[in-house]
């Protein structure tokens, strides 16, 4: 009865904290709610994370913020690498997503809306790391790339140029510098991230999985020679598994990837392809095969029983797009998935769908459940923060997506 008693003042306590609460009706279950986003925030550069004050990030941090997601994925912040220009030595690699809390999450930036603070994951990203070999077959290994180009005045990622294109055509995951367009999982200070139970995938070779789909040429020939695609990775940036306790006791699995988008490639369809696999990755992880192997040699995906959410930008829509092979559809019916509506924006938003996560008109932003967990409401981020010298539209291409889910302790 005593134990019963400190688990009810504790969720009622852990519920009054939520900056938007959910339903608070007593239980006895031990059920506390969590509140779970993934946001693109497109191309954030180490650059604009040192100086502080780039506006279009205040405005993304604002953002953050106003929604206060215990657990958010934050896709596109650059994995900050010593010797790529603009990297500080004096600190540890991997120090971008402890830079965007303390610069700026950890500032309010607005009238009324209060500062938050994370733990953070942040991992080496395929994306910028040259291959040494000639992976868009023109011809040619590019293994140096140019110096990154500073954001605008307002805070706008530089444009592409023909020689950083280059390069990234023949990483092992399209960046015009090594790190760019990495990823980050920041993760509310009262929860506890389980850092000796992290698994990442980004060394996986793409040749591993059963029944891949290899490129082909228009010719029926392999696009990938043969020790290129025994080379190749699965991964265009990483997966991660992220074990995560909660305050009742609960742990969660946070499943996150960002694969390529399925465009920019030829007849061959290599990132199509790519795509795809890397959907199905988490099909199989969740299946349990064998083939799977994590960076750290151990085999095998998720075990029965544990409860997770895959978060990330997918670029994939179950009902339009570029993609091949429905991998959406495929993930999503899963049995170990369960089964909850679409998130729908808050407001309508001129030419795009209810639950089109991005401004080019797709559903590729995604905040997945397992069976297990109660779905308490979810949604499509669209209130914009006030706008800043003189700028105007949201400051990303994508939404943050989000979702709040009620957990017990088993």
């Amino acid at each position: 009865m005593v134990r019963g008693l400190s688990i009810l003042s504790f969720t009622l306590a852990w519920l009054l904290v939520l900056a938007t609460p959910v339903d608070a009706q007593e239980r006895d279950d031990g059920a506390i709610p969590i509140r779970v986003a993934s946001f693109n925030i497109e191309d954030v550069s180490t650059t604009d994370l040192l100086a502080g004050d780039n506006p279009r990030l205040q405005r993304i941090a604002e953002v953050i913020q106003r929604l206060r997601p215990n657990v958010v994925l934050i896709n596109e912040i650059a994995y900050d690498q010593h010797g790529v220009p603009g990297v500080p030595t004096s600190e540890p690699e991997g120090s971008n997503a402890r830079r965007f809390v303390e610069r700026y999450l950890a500032v309010a930036h607005a009238e009324g809306v209060q500062p938050i603070r994370y733990n953070v994951v942040m991992l080496p990203s395929n994306t910028g790391q040259a291959s040494g070999l000639d992976l868009d077959n023109n011809g040619k290994a590019v293994t140096s790339y140019p110096r990154p180009g500073p954001s605008s005045a307002s805070g706008s990622p530089p444009s592409q140029t023909q020689d950083g294109r280059a390069f990234g055509n023949d990483g092992w995951g399209f960046g015009t510098y090594p790190g760019q367009y990495g990823m980050a999982l920041l993760v509310d200070e009262r929860l506890q991230i389980m850092d000796d139970q992290i698994r990442s995938f980004r060394l996986l070779p793409w040749s591993a999985m059963p029944d891949a789909r290899r490129p082909m040429t228009e010719h029926g020939q392999s696009w990938y020679s043969d020790d290129e695609w025994q080379a190749m990775r699965l991964s265009s940036k990483s997966h991660w598994d992220v074990p995560v306790r909660l305050p009742n006791g609960a742990m969660l699995h946070f499943l996150c990837s960002h694969p390529t988008p399925p465009a920019f490639d030829g007849p061959e369809g290599r990132n199509k392809a790519r795509n795809h696999d890397e959907i199905r990755f988490w099909d199989d992880y969740l299946d349990n095969r064998a083939w799977i192997a994590d960076d750290d040699g151990r085999i095998g995906g998720l075990e029965r029983g544990r409860r997770f959410v895959i978060l990330g930008d997918l670029n994939a829509d179950p009902n339009k797009g570029n993609d091949v092979g429905d991998p959406m559809g495929r993930l999503l019916r899963n049995p170990r998935i369960q089964s909850m509506p679409a998130p729908v924006h808050q407001r309508p938003v001129d030419g795009l769908e209810p639950t089109d996560t991005a401004d080019f008109g797709l559903r590729v932003d995604y905040v997945i459940p397992s069976r297990g967990l109660g779905i308490l409401r979810s949604g499509v981020w669209t209130i914009e923060p006030a706008p800043r010298g003189g700028s105007v539209g949201f400051p990303s291409d994508h939404f943050p997506v989000w979702a709040e889910f009620s957990v017990t302790p088993r």
